[in-house]
């Protein structure tokens, strides 16, 4: 089948290109996550997933002492606060059944009053956990670590120091889980008794917007009996630390920090909140782990490769609808990976592996599809009707290339006294040509308006059909019509081509032309070779459409249609039919008939009648029907004049 080659070839490099874009996205994704702004994009998408639906804050967990507001309205007292004031609060929580209490608060240096050092070593134990500090200072000469921890008189009693120290993201952001050993939370549940178990490069599960956690100000944990429901603290793990709402907005301020939860409120958590919460984390296991790199690799990889399958065998609005829901898949399997699973799989290298293979082979098909529309455009623009070729452009399915059985209705139109022309303008060849492109164009204009298909130009004749490369339910009629309208043109024609021949003084040249339609089945298609092929139509239906144009001039009508075309057109056109006739490659007598305008029924029923009693040879050479017939038909007045000769012989 012509060109079947080609599409084998169009096809395997289609796959060849999908799967050089598997390749080219998986590699470019894979490597997206080790720049900077792309770990960025992770991060902060991390920050939307954590925070959606967060799991509820672990019962029973740390409680806050505030530092705030309230607290210093009613202490009345400027900041820092004496250390004995804090011994108070240590004794004062210990009386109410804390736990265990941490300060997050750094006493490296001895204060303005001795005694008040004197007070707060006194009233720390094991059961306190002091804070301390750990800091990288960068210079270009070296890194310097510097730790400071609190003043030894202080860790006398048994009370031990745990690092707050927090790492921040390059965008200030925290949601790392702090990995010190010695960490403020790790050391806190071990005073309880509990061994954490402290995963590296782990990230913090936020529970919620700032003072989720049980929070109450510094000045009512001095005294719980009377600001604070009975055993409040009883059982309990303390967490001391400043908590000032001025501190957090977006702004930031002192010991307050940009979380996860910062991306959706606002809102800054304070140090002391941070701590609780990484406290959770570890207590509860409810730290989210980050996906390897292999597995972020495979990820990557497997959606590339999805992202082929999805266009493996073409793309179309199905495509971006299923591209969607796989993205949509992909994120929403992230979410629940890290909400259940505790794991961070970032979706957006594999969704761009994904996006990137579906939407660049889209773009790819999107340019063959307009080439072929132009393709089918230049094809078939020339040879049939605008709309026709749109239709054929938007489903280029519609058009079976090499050839299938089809109904079609075939016209053939030809130039009446050709040679004679050609003889009388022999010495002027140009003009000759000109003359048979005049006419050539309003017919094709014709065809093309009634939805036809210019097959082929011979010479001066001109084939076409209908019905094909798109459906026509009336081809029949549109055919006949088509027929029909050619004769309106020329006449048109030829009174222009008199106009011009009486304003040169020359003798006017007038053409006729003569139409045969038929109906049949045929095979229709892309005919010829690999190198060249036409559109075009074959079989015994079009070689009887040939013959019934050449029997025009024997009839003396300018149109004449076959049986099947007559069956189709019969109750829709004054339709006459002239008589039964061999054919050159038919056995069979065919029926043939012409279309008379303005015929009323009566008279074509008078006609059939008279034609009739021809067949059967019951005729009269004098029968006053064939005058009467010929004043009201006189398109068939020669015809009628043939008939009673015919029947004159027979009665000889």
């Amino acid at each position: 089948m012509p060109g079947g080659g080609g599409r084998d070839i169009a096809a395997r490099n289609r796959r060849l290109g999908i799967v050089f874009l598997t390749v080219v996205a998986s590699l470019g994704a894979g490597l997206l996550p080790l720049a900077g702004p792309f770990k960025l994009i992770e991060a902060r998408l991390f920050d939307y997933l954590s925070t959606f639906h967060p799991p509820a804050r672990p019962a029973n967990g740390p409680v806050i002492v505030a530092i705030d507001e309230p607290s210093f309205s009613e202490l009345n007292l400027q900041w820092p606060w004496p250390r004995g004031l804090h011994a108070e609060l240590i004794e004062a929580l210990r009386a109410a059944g804390a736990e265990a209490i941490g300060v997050d608060i750094i006493f490296a240096e001895p204060s303005a009053s001795a005694e008040g050092d004197k007070a707060l070593a006194a009233a720390t134990g094991p059961d306190v956990v002091l804070a301390g500090d750990e800091t990288v200072i960068r210079t270009p000469q070296a890194d310097q670590l510097v730790r400071t921890e609190p003043m030894p008189l202080l860790l006398e009693k048994g009370a031990t120091v745990g690092l707050a120290s927090v790492t921040l993201d390059n965008d200030g952001t925290l949601r790392r889980l702090p990995s010190l050993d010695d960490g403020f939370a790790a050391t806190l549940l071990r005073t309880i008794g509990e061994t954490p178990d402290i995963p590296e490069g782990a990230l913090l599960q936020s529970f919620g917007a700032a003072r989720s956690y049980p929070t109450v100000s510094y000045y009512q944990a001095l005294d719980p009996e009377n600001f604070l429901p009975p055993g409040f603290f009883r059982g309990r793990t303390v967490i001391v630390g400043l908590s000032l709402q001025a501190s957090a907005d977006a702004q930031g301020g002192a010991d307050s920090f940009a979380t996860s939860q910062t991306v959706r409120d606002g809102r800054l958590l304070a140090g002391a909140e941070v701590q609780a919460t990484v406290l959770d984390n570890l207590r509860h296991g409810l730290f989210i782990t980050p996906a390897s790199t292999l597995v972020s690799l495979a990820a990557t990889l497997g959606m590339a490769c999805l992202g082929g399958l999805l266009v493996w065998r073409g793309t179309g609005w199905q495509t971006i609808l299923l591209a969607s829901l796989g993205v949509l898949g992909l994120f929403a399997g992230s979410y629940l990976f890290l909400r259940f699973g505790r794991i961070y799989a970032p979706p957006v290298a594999p969704a761009l592996a994904f996006l990137f293979v579906a939407s660049a082979q889209g773009v790819r098909d999107y340019a063959a599809e307009r080439r072929l529309r132009r393709g089918i455009t230049r094809a078939f623009s020339q040879y049939v009707s605008p709309v026709i070729v749109e239709r054929l452009a938007r489903d280029p399915e519609r058009l079976k290339l090499g050839g299938e059985r089809r109904t079609l209705s075939i016209l053939f139109c030809d130039v009446r006294g050709f040679t004679t022309i050609a003889e009388r303008m022999k010495n002027d060849p140009e003009a000759l040509t000109r003359l048979i492109n005049r006419l050539l164009n309003p017919l094709s204009a014709v065809v093309i308006a009634h939805g036809g298909t210019i097959d082929k130009y011979i010479g001066d004749a001109l084939m076409a059909f209908w019905n094909a490369p798109l459906d026509d339910p009336d081809h029949a009629l549109h055919a006949v019509q088509a027929g029909l309208a050619m004769n309106d043109a020329l006449e048109a024609l030829n009174a222009e081509l008199a106009a011009e021949a009486a304003a040169k003084g020359e003798e006017p040249l007038s053409l006729r032309i003569g139409v045969g339609v038929n109906t049949g089945d045929c095979v229709v298609g892309n005919m010829g070779s690999d190198m060249r092929f036409d559109y075009s139509a074959l079989g015994d239906a079009v070689n009887l459409a040939a013959r019934l144009e050449g029997e025009t001039k024997n009839f003396g009508v300018e149109l004449l249609v076959g049986e099947e075309t007559a069956r189709h057109i019969r109750d829709r056109l004054p339709l006459a039919p002239l008589d039964r006739i061999k054919v050159k490659g038919k056995l069979e007598p065919v029926e043939v008939s012409t279309v008379l305008a303005g015929a009323d029924p009566e008279t074509l029923e008078a006609h059939r009648t008279l034609l009739e009693d021809f067949w059967s040879g019951r005729l009269d050479p004098e029968d006053p029907r064939l005058f009467l017939l010929s004043t009201r038909l006189p398109a068939l007045d020669a015809h009628y004049e043939q008939l009673a000769r015919r029947s004159r012989l027979t009665v000889d």
